[in-house]
């Protein structure tokens, strides 16, 4: 089939990060600290609330004012425990899966970046950490920025926290970002000068938000993310301001696309749509809280409708789980014979060796369609004693639903910022790898 890559753009390759350990738990318990939300099941871990000043992220973030309550990690003595401790860093997933390669400055220096459709802000390693944290940064890329001729400094800071007390924060400057050969000119660029250990920890050298500015983290005022000033640049045509997510999976090597992961800015990838034989949906999104969020009023279990009437979902890259409300969560795992919660975990576990014929179709609705969550993605991790820890989980007590790489991974997402709308195309795959995942 021929190339229907415009002129001048090409796919950004995801490169799978070799030094990713897959963990169910400490992926949730990730999950527990950057969205802030109450668990409604028994396990280990919980949180609490303090008030702080800074922070944007999550179900609890402030709108407006100058304080807020924080969530705050903490792990219990058991799961029935009302006795509370801090979180070790060790217990928290705090690296990335895949990553991809960004351009900034000039001569250009290239980086390792997490995208990520939760969050807004564009922050790198730079030059500015202290040794004490660059001695130990063996793999990274550094940014430089003292050797880039289009750089400039502004007087402005950033700041993102969470609820463990892990943080990043810096300095901003703008320079030029190159991103899928398109090139941003005066592109915010917020430098690190400070790593928690929690922060530092992951293989990548920084991240790239791709949700909404109101929750960049920028002060004393938002700056406009990469897509924003590709639209107000008009680096993208008028007709196709957006970016695509095609994230495949290690399991689809003997796929035709071989599991390929990819993102576009400004084209969508007409091979995929003609290759799911559908159309591509829409509905429009609702930004007013910077996420990608949707209505989702509806899901199913081999074909058993779930009524979730008034229920919303946001598409989130940065989250390798599917969370979801309980009583969902749970009608998928009584359709999975042997499928128990281990609260030990904090997560649904079902046998290793179920077989995708002993596995439910589970869909969600994005908008007014249903879409399928592939069977080879309800099994995340090894959770041990012959068991894998499920990738769809629980919510607790937020009030949304949040589709990460577990669904979208059985998608071709479309991020529409110009019209303001999600679109997707269930992606068909010919056999379901429902093997052990890699530890």
């Amino acid at each position: 089939m021929a190339s229907t890559i415009p002129a001048g753009l090409k796919h950004i390759k995801l490169v799978r990060n070799p030094h990713y350990k897959r963990s169910g738990t400490k992926s949730y318990v990730y999950l527990l600290n950057k969205w802030g939300f109450k668990p409604t099941k028994n396990g280990p871990y919980t949180v609490g609330t303090k008030i702080q000043q800074q922070g944007k992220h999550g179900d609890q973030r402030l709108v407006g004012g100058k304080a807020r309550r924080l969530t705050t990690l903490q792990k219990k003595a058991s799961p029935t425990s009302d006795q509370v401790g801090e979180v070790p860093a060790d217990d928290i997933q705090n690296d990335s899966e895949y990553l991809a390669q960004v351009d900034i400055g000039t001569p250009a220096q290239t980086l390792s970046l997490d995208f990520d459709t939760g969050s807004a802000d564009l922050w790198v390693w730079s030059t500015e950490l202290p040794s004490s944290t660059t001695s130990q940064s063996s793999g990274h890329t550094i940014f430089d920025s003292s050797k880039s001729s289009t750089f400039k400094a502004t007087n402005s800071t950033w700041q993102i926290s969470y609820g463990d007390g892990s943080s990043a924060s810096g300095n901003v400057g703008t320079d030029n970002v190159t991103i899928g050969g398109l090139v941003v000119k005066k592109q915010a660029v917020e430098l690190a000068q400070k790593l928690s250990s929690e922060f530092a920890s992951g293989a990548g050298d920084g991240l790239l938000g791709l949700a909404f500015g109101s929750i960049n983290t920028v002060q004393p005022q938002p700056v406009q993310t990469p897509v924003e000033n590709m639209i107000s640049q008009s680096d993208i045509p008028s007709d196709m301001e957006l970016f695509t997510a095609n994230l495949g999976s290690w399991r689809d090597a003997d796929e035709p696309d071989k599991g390929a992961s990819f993102y576009t800015f400004g084209y969508i990838d007409q091979d995929v749509v003609s290759a799911s034989g559908q159309d591509i949906y829409y509905t429009p999104i609702d930004n007013s809280q910077g996420f990608w969020m949707f209505d989702s009023a509806s899901a199913s279990v081999n074909g058993k409708s779930i009524s979730r009437s008034g229920n919303t979902a946001i598409a989130d890259t940065g989250t390798t789980l599917a969370l979801i409300d309980d009583e969902t969560c749970e009608a998928i795992y009584n359709a999975i014979p042997g499928a128990t919660y281990d609260d030990t975990q904090q997560g649904y576990v079902f046998p290793a060796n179920t077989s995708a014929d002993d596995l439910p179709v589970v869909t969600f609705a994005v908008g007014g369609k249903q879409f399928a969550v592939m069977k080879e993605d309800l099994g995340f991790a090894d959770a041990g004693n012959g068991n894998v820890y499920g990738g769809i989980q629980s919510r607790g007590d937020m009030t949304f639903d949040i589709l990460g790489d577990t669904f979208l991974k059985g998608i071709y997402a479309i991020f529409d910022q110009g019209n303001t709308r999600f679109g997707a195309v269930q992606r068909t795959e010919t056999n379901q790898n429902t093997g052990l995942p890699p530890s």
